[in-house]
């Protein structure tokens, strides 16, 4: 895909307009951010990294959820996952 967006954070997202709405808004905030300001979704992300590449994790503001996305590659950011994570 093209658009910015993982297949998987497509499902996740899809199933998140379903089940809240209001969560789904403040979530593409979250990834809007990423597109239109990567240096500002950075220092606000947590850096995951693998072997292959650094992955980040932006927290969702009054939410559980955290975007995971990617910056690398002529692509440009891409968001790789949405769903809830804690690190507790």
């Amino acid at each position: 895909m093209t658009d910015g967006y993982s297949a998987t954070a497509h499902e996740q997202l899809d199933a998140l307009e379903r089940e809240d709405p209001d969560v789904y808004d403040a979530v593409l905030d979250a990834c809007e951010l990423v597109f239109l300001a990567q240096g500002l979704a950075q220092a606000r992300s947590t850096a995951i990294v693998t072997p292959d590449r650094v992955v980040f994790r932006l927290p969702v503001v009054g939410s559980p959820i955290k975007v995971f996305w990617s910056n690398w590659g002529p692509e440009g950011p891409r968001v790789e996952a949405v769903f809830p994570y804690s690190s507790d």
